[in-house]
């Protein structure tokens, strides 16, 4: 392999600035292989560390750092201890006279609007919702479902639903009715938080509407909470529908519930290769610990700086944003509209503006804003920005350098981020203390025991193989919601005591670490994972769909997009009418960001003699590939149809 040459050193006054050194000095470690190395030789020492060094806030001391007596697929952290993460991320702020007026939120609108609340403006807001959600009948560990887009009550309803003990449910606001509707009905969820809509490039994007329908397929629901965003006229159900204004009208204070250490506050879904979404469960001193201590520790994120994280709430990254900054002490910003409206220089603009230090992106949001120029990028005062954060995908190097050069003048590191909802951050990142290279990331993230197997579960290096975790950390899903054997089946079923996360990754012999994809059929389309099966289920809807299999191809935009193949009844005929229904279709239980680039009909999809569709071997045929050995598909023809589909197309890819 390749030597892997580094763009970017970090220098001395520098390093001695950031957290992590000073965090390595006081512990009377001398280099920053010797912390990461004692974080994973020693996980209670080294948790229990971070919990002191983040300034946790518990209302009862734990007894126990972890307690591994059901195994290393169930470890109990802080066992005994007793905290609630609203304390620890916003009151705790709130009570001091040094940071109470200090910017905790700062939201700005698709046309400019910005609203800021302070940790003392934040902690009565969640209050009063804390309130209101409580006289509805919400109670400690009921699931309440979000399905909002990035609005100030968006992070005001999450907190309050943990301030109350309850359990919050992120739904991307950019799903179709039945996306919701199937994360809903597997959560359980008593009550949906929605919204009339919100704006995007100007326009209204309806969402109640969208609400209503999953709402309608979910017995489970008992109450539709309306947030008042665009004041549109919308259908309004007596008896079920509240506004959000008339939830906030108590204003007693409420007390946040002791809950445990261990109880869950958060279910975020993630979509599987087998289509039905996955609930991965995360409690008080779990997530927003790990978060807090990437975004902290490794990021740099410091009390009074600004984090921004262009995301979704309904994405890890949104979740993230919040604890990550929250309880670190700074301010966050959420912005509700896209990169580049109403010109290319948006989200150079609201660097800018909002004084951010540590800002989050994704290599295609960079790929977007490459075309336009430099000029764009000239027009700002980014000198706030002290680190680029990156998530949600592999990067090529023609937009990493851009990213480097064009916006960090060379200067600003960007810090690679890759992990998981199941992870509640990074496994693998780029830290200030050690050169960065184009695309990789120079270390795992501390306390993550990160190791490349070859099929035979062997360690490797300079050779392609599957990223395993090999020791139990915080921030570890509690399994999945109702679904254990399918956790354990999903990450440990492979080799023993050992975490598969299912991505392919190379670790050089100068210690950078590359992904190169998934090693599961999970598309990735612009940082938004998506079981294809989800995509299949709505197309097979169709009265003249027999079955469908969905791949994931590289788009110049968004990293990856979608193309389907379809059977057809037999005599059924194949036109540019029926493609359209079908898109549509798509579009009514997915989201509009989640359409197909193609569908094509095909006489027979390529499936193995037991019936497995073999979803790898269509995206090898299609992008014109070798597909390997197929001795084992019932079909081998079927493969030379779909390559021939692509032949006139292939030069593109």
């Amino acid at each position: 392999m390749s030597s892997t040459n580094p763009v970017w050193f970090p220098k001395e006054e520098d390093m001695k600035e950031t957290r992590m050194y000073q965090w390595m000095k006081k512990l009377g470690l001398p280099n920053y292989e010797s912390l990461y190395m004692k974080s994973v030789d020693d996980i209670v020492w080294f948790w229990d560390e971070v919990v002191k060094e983040l300034g946790i806030v518990w209302t009862q001391n734990y007894e126990q750092t972890v307690d591994l007596s059901k195994g290393i697929k169930y470890p109990d952290w802080f066992v005994g201890g007793k905290m609630n993460i609203v304390e620890n991320a916003v009151d705790k702020w709130a009570n001091r006279e040094e940071t109470k007026h200090s910017k905790a939120l700062i939201w700005e609108s698709d046309d400019g609007k910005v609203i800021s609340y302070t940790f003392h403006q934040l902690s009565q807001e969640i209050s009063k919702a804390a309130a209101g959600l409580h006289s509805l009948g919400i109670k400690k560990g009921d699931v309440v479902t979000l399905y909002l887009p990035m609005l100030p009550e968006t992070v005001i309803a999450l907190l309050a639903i943990t301030k109350i003990g309850a359990i919050f449910s992120p739904a991307f606001s950019g799903y179709g009715a039945d996306a919701v509707a199937t994360r809903i009905n597997a959560a359980g969820s008593k009550v949906l938080i929605t919204a009339d809509g919100y704006y995007r490039r100007g326009k209204i994007i309806p969402m109640k509407e969208e609400a209503d329908r999953a709402a309608a397929k979910c017995p489970t629901i008992e109450k539709v909470i309306v947030i008042a965003r665009t004041g549109r006229e919308i259908q309004w159900i007596d008896n079920r529908d509240i506004k959000w204004a008339d939830l906030l009208k108590n204003e007693s204070s409420f007390n946040t519930a002791e809950t445990n250490a261990s109880d869950p506050f958060m279910l975020i879904y993630t979509s599987g290769t087998t289509g039905k979404p996955k609930g991965a469960v995360h409690t008080h001193a779990g997530f927003p610990i790990k978060s807090a201590f990437d975004a902290g520790i490794c990021m740099d994120v410091r009390r009074g700086d600004t984090l921004f994280w262009f995301t979704d709430m309904g994405w890890m990254m949104g979740p993230f944003l919040v604890f990550g900054g929250l309880v670190n002490g700074a301010s966050i910003v959420l912005y509700e509209g896209t990169p580049d409206f109403p010109e290319p220089d948006r989200i150079w603009q609201l660097v800018s503006k909002h004084n951010v230090t540590q800002l989050g992106i994704s290599p295609t949001l960079v790929r977007s804003l490459m075309k336009h120029g430099t000029e764009w990028v000239n027009k700002h005062d980014l000198s706030s920005l002290r680190a680029i954060g990156s998530t949600g995908e592999p990067w090529n190097p023609e937009p990493w350098m851009w990213l480097f050069e064009k916006v960090g003048k060379s200067q600003i590191p960007i810090m690679n981020y890759s992990g998981g909802t199941e992870i509640s951050g990074g496994i693998l990142g780029n830290v200030l203390l050690k050169p960065i290279s184009p695309i990789t990331f120079n270390s795992p993230i501390p306390g993550m025991d990160v190791h490349v197997y070859d099929e035979n579960g062997s360690p490797v290096i300079n050779q392609v193989g599957e990223l395993v975790i090999l020791k139990p950390f915080v921030g570890m899903t509690n399994g999945f919601w109702n679904e254990n054997d399918r956790y354990e089946k999903a990450y440990w079923g492979r080799w023993p005591d050992t975490w598969v996360h299912g991505d392919w990754v190379i670790q050089d012999d100068q210690g950078f670490w590359t992904i190169t994809g998934r090693s599961d059929d999970i598309l990735n389309v612009a940082g938004k994972r998506l079981g294809p099966a989800e995509m299949e289920s709505a197309l097979v809807e169709h009265s003249l769909v027999i079955e469908a299999a969905t791949i994931g191809i590289p788009d110049d935009v968004k990293g990856e997009t979608a193309v389907c193949f379809l059977v057809l009844l037999p005599g059924t005929e194949e036109n540019e009418h029926l493609k359209k229904e079908l898109y549509e279709l798509v579009e009514k239980h997915l989201g509009k960001s989640l359409k197909p680039r193609e569908i094509h009909f095909i006489s027979e999809l390529p499936k193995t003699r037991n019936g497995k569709v073999m979803r790898r071997v269509i995206k090898s045929a299609y992008l014109n590939q070798p597909s390997g050995d197929l001795s084992s598909l019932e079909n081998p023809d079927s493969v030379e149809a779909i390559r021939m589909l692509k032949t006139d197309q292939s030069s593109a890819f």
